[in-house]
């Protein structure tokens, strides 16, 4: 089975993500992903941007994408102009393959008409717009940015973009649900719902209730053409989260969720 990463973070030199990457079980660095997507059949991955907008900072290796974040030095820029010229830079580029937002971090609604020239860039470059929904990372975050029901208004806004809504909207996993559901331009991958080094059938016992839910209402949606297999590497261990997926979705829609819907919205 052939597998595509929807999202992770692809930054070698970053003293936090070496951390993380260690209680994962994995190297934050080129050779250890590459290793790691060789055992697993893991074709490439989609890098959700973490380095500003200007192109010259993204450069990654050959088997993998990104998608240009967009944070809180974009937002307050005195000069617009130049930062949107520069976002649209890397959209130009077959190497970046969608826009990247951060409401609950960058305290602003994914409605804010501070996005509106983006969501037309989107368009223009018929790339999606992947936003991160549900729990933040940190307590200096706010929540109510980055509820899902919040992506609702932005597309139905928005017909002609295409969304992801990021790690599901977890823990608002009904409301994403209705979200996904209701909206034709509205995806959604499953990163972010792990982390570290797991025992996934003792994680099931003590869990099970949640794991049930999240079961549920990814069923509920009865789209698996909409959900993609993403990880947050290096936050997981890529083992761990492909039992993990596997166990979340029937294996008759694996073909689907691990390889052939990134391959589609992401246009790889």
């Amino acid at each position: 089975m052939k597998i595509i990463d929807a999202h992770l973070h692809f930054v070698p030199e970053n003293p936090y993500f070496q951390e993380i990457a260690v209680r994962a079980e994995h190297k934050n660095t080129e050779e250890d992903l590459r290793a790691v997507y060789q055992k697993y059949n893991i074709e490439g991955g989609v890098v959700m941007g973490n380095r500003g907008v200007d192109p010259v900072d993204h450069s990654y290796p050959e088997f993998l994408r990104y998608c240009v974040g967009i944070d809180r030095d974009f937002l307050v820029s005195e000069d617009k102009k130049k930062s949107l010229d520069q976002v649209e830079e890397n959209l130009k580029r077959d190497t970046c393959v969608g826009i990247k937002l951060y409401p609950g971090y960058n305290k602003m609604y994914v409605t804010d008409e501070v996005y509106e020239p983006l969501y037309d860039l989107a368009k223009a470059y018929k790339k999606p717009v992947a936003i991160h929904m549900g729990q933040t990372a940190g307590s200096r975050a706010y929540l109510k940015y980055s509820h899902p029901l919040t992506l609702d208004e932005a597309a139905v806004r928005h017909p002609d973009v295409n969304f992801v809504m990021c790690h599901f909207g977890n823990p608002w996993l009904l409301d994403a649900a209705a979200v996904v559901e209701k909206n034709e331009n509205v995806m959604t991958d499953l990163s972010g719902l792990l982390e570290g080094k797991i025992h996934f059938p003792k994680l099931l016992e003590q869990q099970r209730g949640y794991f049930d839910a999240l079961k549920t209402w990814i069923s509920y949606c009865s789209q698996y053409e909409k959900f993609m297999f993403g990880t947050d590497w290096p936050l997981a261990n890529y083992g761990d989260y492909i039992e993990v997926v596997k166990w979340l979705i029937p294996e008759e829609e694996w073909g689907k969720v691990f390889y052939e819907n990134a391959k589609r919205i992401y246009g790889l």
